[in-house]
């Protein structure tokens, strides 16, 4: 292992270890971070980033060894004991409470006893504008999309005057402007003082932002070091031990598919939904990849919710839809899986999963949802079969398939979302960020399932923020923006420049 300390460290971790139920988490990990020091933290899902973070963070205790801030032994038992020492962490999923307004989510943990509310609001719309951050404070939290809840949960550390903030993947919802006032905000904590840990699958942004990275692999620390002495390359080596093929995001072109395209699926035709979603047209072919790239607001999300029946488009003057030449128009999502469409979210805590069950009862219910499973009995023997056979089928890294998916992995979870609606038989799939939050390992996987659906005949919708991903997978590229579909790239012709002018401009 490769190791270069600190001058003074702020905070030390020394033989960090947690086990869970005689499984190690992580293993003698030792970790350290100094005074305004922008530390990344790398590594595949599963290695162990998050939890020594939560141990941090005080949302877990180690199992054995020391966290020491200042030379002073800590023992954090909850998150309220971290904060007072100064350490926030903001996770990738949200831990804000959906009832309450953002400005008050903001202040929560610092509220005075006599509160006013305008002055709270007014405090809270300084504090989001001084970041360039556009919610409004008065907003029920429960009404945000996930960019704007990554935004209330940055603002929040910010205002409890952490001394360490850890970030856990806070740029897998931010558009490539609000990417870049976030980046100007970390170099004005650092230039404060505030240490910051920054845990991303994005490897290079973390080249780009990083004073040291640290690379876990398997629970263990493998490498510490500057990030200058790094190249993408390198870090990928350390993560998985070994040299990993780049050809999940290869910008491979491919032939014009205009000559050999197949049989149109969907078609949708001036949809309109409120205003987020305005005359938007397009449609999808079977056995090719529709990627649909566009800045986050620009209806792309939600026309897939429409299409898959999360969502209803306007009753009059809302446009029509086709499935095979046929006008379809659904009320629940149910409809629409029984006529083989379904959509694979973009957030899987939120929506994708029951996190209280286990592995082979999330695929299950999938299955449920369809015409032939609300036709049976409930069998268990089925319900291990099935299980079993879409944890080999999407390599899904567990003990078992009874495994609790709350015990998995980001990458893992990931994967088992796309289990629960893969086992539906689909006809189209619409994948909502498919790889947001996933390390580099499981993103070939879920790429390489991807494109095996549409070798089997699939029509596929990919919905991405993350350009290689698009020019990667896709036969076609849509560019949404203000509600409408405002361009359309063959894979021959497309290049990040040109997807990028159709979005803004």
């Amino acid at each position: 292992m490769t190791t270069e300390r600190h001058e003074e460290p702020m905070l030390r971790v020394v033989k960090g270890t947690k086990v869970y139920g005689g499984a190690r988490a992580i293993t003698d990990v030792d970790f350290d971070i100094g005074r305004g020091e922008i530390h990344g933290l790398v590594g595949e899902n599963g290695a162990g980033k998050s939890t020594l973070c939560k141990a941090l963070a005080g949302a877990i205790t180690l199992s054995s060894g020391e966290i020491l801030l200042d030379e002073q032994r800590q023992v954090f038992a909850t998150p309220a004991d971290a904060l007072k020492a100064g350490i926030v962490m903001v996770y990738q999923e949200t831990s804000l409470i959906p009832t309450m307004t953002v400005a008050q989510n903001i202040i929560l943990g610092r509220e005075k006893y006599m509160t006013r509310l305008r002055g709270m609001y007014i405090a809270a719309q300084q504090l989001l504008q001084s970041m360039n951050f556009h919610v409004d404070p008065t907003a029920m939290v429960s009404t945000l999309g996930a960019a704007q809840k990554q935004m209330v949960e940055i603002a929040r550390a910010v205002h409890h005057r952490a001394r360490l903030i850890i970030f856990d993947e806070p740029t897998a919802t931010l558009t490539p402007e609000e990417k870049l006032h976030f980046f100007d905000l970390i170099h004005r904590l650092k230039a404060e003082g505030v240490a910051i840990i920054f845990i991303s699958h994005a490897l290079e942004e973390a080249l780009e932002l990083t004073d040291r990275v640290t690379v876990l692999r398997d629970g263990e620390c493998v490498h510490t070091g500057p990030t200058k002495d790094l190249t993408r390359e390198i870090l990928v080596r350390h993560m998985v031990g070994r040299d990993l093929s780049q050809t999940y995001y290869a910008d491979a072109r491919k032939p014009d598919i205009k000559q050999t395209r197949r049989k149109k699926v969907l078609s949708v035709q001036n949809v309109i939904m409120g205003k987020m979603v305005r005359n938007m047209s397009f449609s999808v072919y079977a056995g090719e990849i529709t990627g649909i790239s566009g800045l986050i607001g620009s209806g792309r999300t939600e026309i897939a919710k429409v299409v898959a029946g999360a969502l209803k488009r306007n009753f009059i003057y809302g446009g029509m839809i086709y499935l095979n030449g046929k006008p379809i128009r659904y009320r629940i999502p149910r409809q629409a899986i029984a006529d083989g469409i379904v959509y694979v979210t973009e957030d899987r805590k939120l929506n994708g999963f029951f996190e209280t069950m286990r592995i082979d009862e999330n695929i299950y219910v999938g299955r449920l949802a369809t015409p032939e499973g609300r036709s049976t009995l409930l069998s268990r023997r089925e319900q291990t079969r099935v299980g079993t056979e879409w944890v080999q089928r999407m390599k899904i890294r567990a003990i078992n398939s009874r495994a609790k998916i709350v015990e998995l992995s980001g990458g893992n979870q990931q994967k088992v979302v796309v289990a629960k609606s893969l086992v539906q038989n689909p006809k189209v799939v619409f994948f909502d960020e498919p790889t947001r939050g996933v390390d580099v390992g499981a993103i070939q996987e879920i790429h390489d399932f991807i494109r095996s659906l549409a070798a089997q005949g699939i029509a596929v919708v990919v919905i991405s923020s993350y350009l290689p991903e698009i020019l990667s997978l896709s036969d076609r590229i849509l560019v949404a923006r203000q509600g409408r579909i405002v361009e359309e790239f063959s894979a021959a012709e497309a290049t990040e420049e040109k997807i990028m002018y159709a979005a803004i401009h």
